[in-house]
């Protein structure tokens, strides 16, 4: 019986890495997989790596890896060394191969492909196992053929394989269903199975955090490292997500790529928060900081039920994060949401103003987008254009009233209780309530009916601007 151990590394430290194929973008559930990861080495002191998955030349794109570079970047994950790339590794992966095959692990086998289909053919007809099994596997050496074969890793034939899995518990796998992994095709280049086992070995990954649908390759890998003499990591394979219908993540549920929810605006602190808990729980927290998730996070906490993805979740924990958040970390996702979708920066004046608007922006704004159109008042420039609910605010009596109200403005001391005394009092002598003065001023102050609190936009504005627009809404028309 072979076992892997289950809670303490080989090694002192801990190491995780994060291994994702460059052949598209990269989706939500691997951004998910690779801040476990990521939680769990920080949290420790520990190292987290980051390998590039490239063996598949014929779909792995430059594009591909640029784009997953820029998705753990804007996630805030950041990794340990030079990303590390799978395919420049395969003489060593070939070498290892080659060491199985000299201490007899391994073994040349030279069954052709219309060898290995007529057996799994008549093992279908007869019932047995298609499982496929090399007359090459105790060959004297003597009778091998000049001719190309590949490399086969011996796999035990009788007994089971037993898996300690930090998130799945004892997992079981008898050996007759395994087979003999090939380690290297005939043409000299190594597997992907292979290669997975030699690079982590080779860069002291201590905990293999990945998802469940790796579990059947752990028993054929755990072998390779029993063939080499190497210690085991820690195994941890963790549900994938689901649909908000229980269904697995597709497009058709949306955005699930990581890219995407950049472009929707979401906070990366909030994405990181909502994403550690979707599928792991410290109690009934719901909202905690970078700091709080590294020290509570931990293997078993995480359950082994596919998590299910709620984007009015998100769009909430965002909100919170955005309430939270200093000014800086908030004009630093304006001005990378603005740039991952295309639109124009912020000039230095227009930053300026919307960083003096924040505090009374963020309470309000569950995504970048939300923070920008609340904004739009201090990012506008006289002639303030109108919307249609601001243009309809803006009658000839409530222009009457705007009119009235500038010389009390320009009397006013400026602060937030003055500005309220002297609305209420044009309120009052109208015999009007205060929101029907605040809905032509909000009018004037932004043109636009989604905005901060009146008294808020003109303490942003100052009285210079305030009262100039006031006065050109009251004069128009």
């Amino acid at each position: 019986m072979n076992a892997a151990p289950s809670s303490q590394a080989p090694s002192s430290r801990v190491v995780t890495r994060f291994a994702p194929s460059p052949t598209g973008y990269l989706h939500i559930g691997g951004a998910r997989t690779a801040l476990f990861n990521w939680l769990y080495a920080r949290g420790r002191g520990g190292k987290f790596l980051l390998r590039i998955e490239d063996t598949d030349r014929a779909r792995s794109t430059v594009e591909a890896t640029e784009a997953i570079l820029r998705g753990l970047t804007w996630l805030g994950l950041d990794w340990d060394g030079a990303p590390v790339s799978q395919f420049e590794g395969a003489p060593r992966h070939a070498e290892v191969a080659h060491h199985m095959l000299a201490t007899g692990h391994a073994y040349k086998c030279f069954a052709t492909q219309d060898e290995i289909e007529a057996f799994r053919e008549a093992a279908r007809r007869e019932g047995r196992s298609t499982l496929y099994q090399s007359p090459w596997r105790d060959a004297d050496p003597a009778t091998h053929p000049d001719a190309p074969y590949v490399v086969r890793l011996k796999a035990p034939r009788d007994g089971e394989t037993v898996i300690e899995d930090a998130v799945q518990g004892r997992v079981r796998f008898r050996n007759d269903t395994l087979d003999d992994m090939i380690c290297l095709r005939s043409d000299g280049t190594p597997t992907y199975m292979l290669a997975v086992v030699v690079d982590d070995h080779d860069m002291g990954v201590t905990h293999i955090i990945r998802g469940d649908d790796h579990l059947n390759n752990a028993p054929r890998q755990m072998l390779v490292y029993r063939a080499m003499g190497w210690d085991v990591p820690v195994f941890a394979h963790i549900p994938l997500i689901h649909g908000p219908d229980g269904k697995k993540l597709s497009k058709r549920h949306g955005a699930v790529g990581l890219e995407e929810y950049q472009k929707m605006g979401f906070l990366a602190a909030g994405m990181r928060n909502y994403l550690a808990r979707l599928g792991w729980s410290h109690g009934d927290d719901e909202f905690f900081t970078d700091d709080q998730a590294k020290e509570w996070f931990d293997l078993p906490a995480i359950g082994r039920a596919p998590a299910r993805l709620d984007f009015k979740k998100l769009e909430n924990l965002s909100g919170q994060h955005i309430s939270a958040a200093n000014d800086d970390v908030l004009m630093d996702a304006v001005a990378s949401y603005l740039a991952v979708t295309g639109a124009p920066a912020l000039s230095d004046v227009q930053a300026a103003a919307m960083r003096s608007a924040l505090y009374c922006l963020r309470d309000r704004s569950k995504t970048v987008p939300q923070l920008i159109e609340k904004a739009a008042f201090v990012l506008k420039s006289r002639p303030i254009g109108m919307d249609g609910k601001a243009a309809a605010a803006l009658d000839d009596v409530s222009r009457g009233i705007l009119r009235e109200l500038t010389p009390q403005l320009q009397n006013a001391s400026w602060q937030r209780d003055d500005l309220e005394a002297v609305l209420g009092n044009v309120a009052a002598a109208h015999g009007i309530g205060l929101g029907k003065i605040a809905q032509p001023l909000r009018a004037a102050l932004a043109g636009s009916s989604v905005t901060p609190s009146v008294f808020d936009m003109m303490l942003v504005l100052g009285r210079a601007e305030s009262i100039a627009r006031i006065n050109e809404a009251a004069l128009d028309g």
